[in-house]
């Protein structure tokens, strides 16, 4: 199967975002319909079968990760049962981070620096076992606190930004650390 990209970035309508709403609960992706509802604000590309029915999803919304103290696209993909297995994930995904990449060049201030990914599926976790993977351009930083690998993609010609406030964390005994 080869699914159609389609991008969506900012123009998710009532009823795409019920389709959208509805293909994650049949496919047990998220359960919780407010969540679901919610996550529909931040779709950026969807994939389309032959019969032109949904069968992937990606979702960005700007994070900053302490470490980086840079804002970054944290981005989710999802694909139905039916697509996965057909070397789509790595064109899916390059498409929605061209997406946001032009997004971000036709604003003042770019939101975002690039993508941030949190590798949730074993199988591309193991594939992808190399600090940076040739065609992918992920950069390995580490491990989240699921203890899943940590990937930033960053944009063609980003930059810096003031770096983002460090958050402090009462210690026991009154002190302070930063994470």
């Amino acid at each position: 199967m080869k699914a159609t990209f389609h991008p969506v970035w900012k123009q998710v309508t009532p009823e795409l975002a019920q389709e959208i709403v509805a293909f994650w609960k049949q496919h047990n992706a998220i359960g919780d319909e407010a969540v679901a509802n919610a996550r529909t604000e931040q779709v950026v590309c969807i994939a389309r079968d032959d019969a032109g029915q949904l069968c992937g999803v990606g979702t960005a919304i700007v994070k900053v990760l302490p470490r980086l103290r840079q804002p970054m696209y944290y981005y989710r993909q999802f694909f139905a049962k039916a697509l996965r297995g057909h070397h789509q994930e790595l064109a899916f995904y390059q498409a929605c981070k061209q997406v946001l990449q032009t997004y971000n060049q036709s604003l003042t201030q770019a939101e975002g620096l690039g993508i941030l990914l949190e590798i949730e599926n074993a199988k591309i976790a193991h594939a992808y076992n190399q600090a940076i993977v040739p065609g992918f351009e992920a950069v390995f930083i580490g491990y989240s606190p699921r203890g899943l690998q940590l990937r930033v993609a960053y944009f063609e010609d980003a930059i810096l930004l003031t770096p983002a406030p460090i958050r402090m964390q009462a210690l026991p005994g009154g002190r302070a650390a930063t994470r």
